[in-house]
């Protein structure tokens, strides 16, 4: 015990003594200063330093403003709003009409008329659509006094499918058409009964086409349509048309900011086709063209006015006649706000290359020989100048004059008679249907028109409205003696009805004299004399009641006035006509 003691005690020694020796100094470099604090410090706003110059910030090219420029070529649209002062007052908009996609209607008429239509729409999946038409109308007894049949018979069928893609639309379309009339318009008090039954006076006309249409979204290519068509008759008639049009948008921001797109519209057409035989004699006749267009085009605004600056371009070559053009025709349109909203003056210069076809041809005469020799209508020019507004904010109107040369332009003239009133045949040869002065050919002339143009629109109320338009053409001619069968004078009169159960449309029209040939024996022979047709009005009145948004009925009364007219030389027309019927809407 006393051991331990002993030994604890010198090492506490040993420490203490190792505790008090000094470490060797370090000479410190900081300063000892004394900081006397009179306050605290709250800094403000004011003691903030400005910045005395702004940043310049640069922005990349495609994020900059662009000045923003439009074009507009419209005519001022009549208003029935008038603001009233007053207290506020809740606003009758009425009952919103409910629409349907789908249809389908059915009717008959006097005359034997059957008629039906039915319309299928229906949008599918995947920003799709697709769509069916079909329509009948026919007139199966004959007008009275007529010594061959007049029936006919229209029949409409089409389809498509349409489908919306991330960067364009395409859309796929067929259609068909058949159409049957008769060649019944014979001379009174030339053919013997037994002649009159041995004529074959059928013709019927078939179409088909077929349309794919594309539509691009912001590119440069605007639109696409490809389009094949074929028609055909009961006469061995053939005809083949191709068209390829596509509408550019190029933009010229690279040029200057300030300019527009240029528009440029393309096109690619060929159409062929050939006749079993031609008028005169047993040749066949055949046609081929091929023509390319373009069509540039700028709109802009300059000093106030509305400005269209384009030109058409055309490279024609009809393989069959040897016959090759290049031809250049302007497209000028200039317009100008007189009285703002109120009164525009426009005016400008066009011309265009009309290609003529068969099956154009039977839709404005379906009495039309298949012995035609086809060819390109020429406009060389159109001037026009004009002026349209509104007044009282309920009358619109438009007054238009203008001049223009053609050149081949196409006029209907009736075919002589192969038959000298009691003969089916001529030299061994079976008088066809259509060659015994019931059907009419094409001709082409060189054609100067001046023509005065008024439309007039009002809105008598926010129910009923009426329109009118008068047009005066003077026609002339080159070679020919008259414009066969163009009126100098067409007008018409139109009145609209139309409340929640109740709907009625009034149609008056009024064509004046025209003019045809007489021939001075039967074929062949000259020209001898010129016909009238006199001028004549047409009145008409379609309506009908809805009972519910889905089920309705409809009437059709035509040629009110039972006149005994002639559209074409011999070819009287019905007279007064019934057609009434229902119809149903409903959506899948």
């Amino acid at each position: 015990m006393k051991k331990g003691v002993l030994i604890f005690l010198i090492l506490f020694v040993f420490l203490s003594v190792n505790a008090q020796q000094k470490p060797v100094a370090v000479k410190d470099t900081v300063k000892t200063e004394v900081v006397e604090v009179i306050t605290s410090y709250n800094p403000e706003i004011a003691d903030a330093n400005k910045i005395k110059k702004s940043p310049i910030i640069t922005l990349l090219d495609k994020n900059k403003k662009k000045k923003l420029a439009y074009n507009i070529f419209s005519a001022p649209v009549a208003s029935t709003f008038i603001p009233k002062s007053g207290v506020v007052k809740g606003v009758d908009v009425g009952v919103r009409e409910r629409l349907y996609n789908n249809y389908i209607a059915a009717g008959f008429g006097n005359y034997t008329s059957p008629y039906a239509e039915i319309y299928i729409h229906n949008y599918a999946r995947f920003e799709s659509e697709f769509g069916a038409s079909v329509k009948y109308a026919a007139s199966l007894d004959n007008i009275p006094d007529i010594q061959l049949d007049s029936n006919f018979s229209n029949f409409i069928a089409s389809l498509f499918y349409k489908r919306e893609e991330r960067y364009f639309d395409w859309k796929i379309s067929l259609n068909t058409e058949v159409n049957a009339h008769n060649y019944y318009g014979l001379k009174k008090n030339t053919f013997d009964l037994n002649t009159i039954n041995g004529i074959e006076e059928n013709q019927k006309y078939n179409y088909f086409n077929a349309t794919g249409e594309i539509d691009f979204i912001d590119a440069y290519i605007n639109k696409s349509i490809l389009s094949l068509s074929y028609f055909t008759d009961d006469y061995s008639s053939k005809e083949f048309l191709f068209n390829l049009n596509t509408d550019l948008d190029l933009p010229l921001k690279y040029i200057s900011r300030s300019l527009n797109n240029l528009q440029i519209k393309t096109g690619i057409e060929y159409l062929g086709g050939s006749f079993a035989i031609d008028y005169a004699n047993q040749n066949q006749l055949n046609y081929s063209i091929f023509t390319l267009n373009i069509n540039p085009e700028y709109k802009d605004i300059f000093v106030g006015f509305s400005l269209k600056l384009g030109a058409k371009l055309f490279a024609s070559f009809d393989t069959e006649n040897n016959s090759n053009n290049l031809l250049v025709y302007p497209d000028i349109k200039l317009q100008k706000s007189i009285i703002e909203e109120k009164l525009n003056i426009y005016a400008g210069a066009s011309g265009n290359l009309n290609t003529n076809t068969y099956r154009n041809f039977t839709k404005d005469n379906p009495f039309i020989s298949p012995t035609q020799f086809i060819t390109q209508t020429s406009e060389k020019y159109n001037i026009f100048l004009g002026l349209n507004g509104v007044i009282n904010n309920a009358i619109s109107f438009n007054i238009l004059g203008s001049f223009n040369e053609e050149e081949d332009k196409a006029l209907f003239i009736l075919n002589n008679s192969k038959s000298n009133g009691i003969n089916n045949t001529i030299n061994g040869l079976a008088i066809k249907g259509y060659e015994y002065g019931n059907s009419f050919s094409v001709i082409y002339d060189d054609v100067s028109t001046t023509s005065i143009l008024a439309e007039l629109e009002y809105d008598l109320t926010k129910r009923i409205t009426f329109s009118a338009n008068f047009q005066f053409d003077n026609f002339s001619l080159k070679t020919q003696r008259e414009a066969w069968n163009l009126p100098q004078i067409q007008s018409s009169l139109s009145a609209k009805y139309k409340n929640a159960k109740w709907y009625a449309t009034s149609n008056i029209f009024y064509i004046g004299e025209r003019k045809d040939v007489l021939y001075s024996s039967v074929f062949p022979s000259n020209l001898n004399n010129t016909q009238n047709l006199d001028a004549f009005i047409d009145v008409n009145l379609s309506g009908g009641y809805q009972f519910s948004n889905k089920f309705s009925a409809f009437l059709k009364l035509s040629n009110i006035l039972n006149t005994n007219y002639e559209r074409y030389v011999n070819f009287n027309v019905q007279g007064f006509q019934v057609l009434g019927g229902i119809a149903y809407k409903f959506d899948l």
